[in-house]
């Protein structure tokens, strides 16, 4: 079985400072050593998936194809750096427009990568900005870290790789 490390994207990758709806190149900015730290949990053997709510799709602030465009962006971005990420799993509803059972706290898209690429829970990490990040990961069986917004990701290397 493989080990993974569950990402968080707003907040936890890149810059929501500014804004709530993310799904614009010209308003994404990695925050600080995400690039750094995720080449040290790739070296330690750990896939990289994101888990993202989007909820703005369904409210319309943006297209799924929008936030398409946008993932395709920060892997492009993490390739250049020589990053890879494994996969990037998207929910795009909002509960005040309809319910689902894929947006976090629900562990469903930790759990579709589990079974996707043989992940053995026990041994992964969710990381998140938010309590629902860390809800999804315990229900998924994960062990989780809670990080503040917009931190520098490098933080978070003593705990996992110790």
């Amino acid at each position: 079985m493989k080990k993974a490390i569950f990402l968080d994207r707003d907040g936890t990758l890149n810059d929501n400072s500014r804004n709530y709806y993310i799904w614009q190149k010209e308003n994404f900015r990695l925050n600080p050593g995400v690039v750094e730290a995720l080449k040290e949990l790739r070296s330690k053997g750990y896939l990289l998936i994101v888990i993202t709510n989007q909820g703005g799709i369904s409210r319309g602030a943006c297209s799924a194809k929008d936030v398409e465009a946008l993932h395709d962006h920060l892997r492009s971005m993490l390739e250049q750096e020589g990053v890879l990420l494994d996969e990037i799993y998207c929910c795009p509803h909002h509960h005040s427009v309809e319910a689902c059972l894929c947006r976090k706290p629900q562990p469903l898209m930790i759990e579709k990568a589990v079974a996707r690429f043989n992940i053995d829970p026990a041994s992964s990490w969710m990381i998140g900005d938010a309590q629902r990040d860390v809800e999804a990961g315990k229900a998924a069986g994960l062990r989780t870290i809670l990080i503040e917004s917009n931190s520098d990701l490098r933080k978070v290397l003593g705990i996992v790789v110790s």
